[in-house]
């Protein structure tokens, strides 16, 4: 059987991290066993869903290099969820129900004051037609709810191991609005048993959506696919992230200078036994993705893990890839290989390159500590103007040295700061044959 995984985003904002551990999981299963990707586009509620975000999530999936195989949209599929809500009704599995969402809370906060789970008490399942047809009278639109079987609802999660829930204590899913709107739970059921799917990987908020789903899917007539949960993301300190991962969006992680291989190779092993490590292709990551080494417990995420991520794999760079934008901050063609090869040691993202543009093309300021100014005075006194060799710094620290008896960090330090502006950098030897100015000589 061919493995068919799907990645089923809501078009009602950005994706983030935590929809992108989501995805990430579902493609690596089916890229390991050569099976089809589904992207699978939730615009059921045509209110909220809006086609600015899917061109956005798209644009993210192809930035990190996620390609679909297919894509489906279940705001196109309006007749076939139709026809499934026909084939539970006809099965005895649909039934019209009346409350209102004032009703409905109510008696949640009754059972709760009586110590009892806020399970819906089926009220609406013993109506009479002539029940509901006053209920109709009065301007009340029905909705609709899926009947449980109350049995143990059983699987074998792929992340959290055996799984065994009491039908009895989830109430029965409303599956259909008084709208007319499907909602994702009988959306997805349906799409899933038509699609083929063969595994899901989501989160762990949806362990009780699976339990149902797996009911809608057999009176459907289909095979529920293998599940497993992923635990949830949690910030640093172990606070709750949902409420943060609007900031945590790919789109801005992208425009912020993270890399693709970055985040992939977070996503990839996060929360599992293997530690979290640069990969620099998908093939890479696939290779050693196994969803068994994942565990249960919430997984902490700090979004200040991803720049040494970003700076190793903008160091595993070659020249090819950043040449054009080493031509557009200026640097002379000639020099572009060697600014390359000095700038990628000491950047995070690629955007810092444009430090080191001005620095070699314009100098820097100078940073003199008042204790050298006469000392950086008179060995600058001593450096010819530009253009500089490789040999350049050696000579003139050397003179430098004979002439003033500074040695060591004392004579190193200060030159380093007059000429670049700061105290850590590239090898001077490295950086001299670059700079084009030296701002400190005047």
């Amino acid at each position: 059987m061919t493995t068919v995984t799907r990645f089923a985003p809501s078009p009602t904002g950005y994706i983030h991290v935590g929809n992108l551990r989501t995805a990430l999981m579902n493609y690596l299963i089916a890229r390991k066993t050569g099976g089809t990707f589904i992207l699978r586009i939730d615009d059921t509620d045509q209110e909220r869903s809006k086609q600015e975000y899917v061109d956005a999530l798209k644009a993210d999936l192809e930035w990190l290099g996620l390609h679909w195989d297919r894509e489906e949209r279940q705001s196109a599929r309006g007749d076939r969820y139709a026809e499934a809500a026909d084939q539970l009704r006809a099965a005895g599995r649909f039934y019209e129900c009346f409350e209102s969402p004032t009703e409905l809370d109510l008696k949640r906060k009754k059972q709760l004051n009586m110590g009892k789970p806020p399970v819906y008490d089926r009220t609406s399942l013993r109506l009479s037609e002539a029940e509901k047809a006053a209920f109709r009278a009065e301007g009340r639109e029905g909705y609709w709810r899926f009947q449980l079987d109350q049995e143990r609802i059983e699987w074998e999660d792929g992340i959290l191991g055996p799984i065994s829930i009491d039908a009895a204590s989830v109430s029965d899913p409303v599956l259909i609005k008084a709208s007319g709107q499907v909602l994702y739970t009988f959306a997805s059921s349906v799409d899933d048993t038509d699609m083929g799917v063969t595994h899901i990987v989501r989160g762990a908020d949806h362990v009780t959506n699976t339990a149902t789903q797996i009911q809608i899917i057999r009176a459907l007539g289909g095979t529920p696919p293998r599940f497993a949960h992923h635990s949830l993301l949690t910030g640093p300190g172990g606070e709750e992230l949902s409420k943060r991962l609007g900031a945590l969006s790919i789109r801005d992680l992208r425009a912020s200078g993270i890399a693709p291989e970055a985040l992939l190779s977070m996503m990839a092993r996060l929360g599992s036994s293997q530690p979290v490590e640069l990969m620099m292709s998908l093939d890479e990551i696939a290779e050693g993705f196994e969803l068994s080494q994942f565990g249960a417990a919430p997984t902490k995420f700090d979004a200040a893990d991803l720049i040494p991520l970003t700076r190793a794999r903008n160091q595993h760079l070659p020249f090819e890839a950043v040449a054009e934008q080493i031509a557009g901050l200026g640097i002379p063609a000639e020099k572009a290989r060697a600014f390359w090869a000095v700038a990628s040691k000491n950047i995070d993202k690629l955007a810092d390159l444009a430090h080191w543009a001005e620095l070699v093309l314009e100098g820097a300021e100078a940073v003199i500590d008042p204790e050298d100014a006469e000392f950086v005075a008179a060995a600058l006194a001593l450096l010819p103007p530009p253009p500089y060799s490789e040999t350049t710094w050696a000579e003139w620290t050397a003179a430098v040295k004979e002439a003033t008896g500074r040695k060591g960090k004392g004579l190193f330090m200060p030159l380093r700061k007059a000429l670049t502006g700061q105290a850590h950098g590239p090898e001077m030897a490295e950086l001299m044959p670059l700079l084009t100015k030296v701002r400190a000589r005047g």
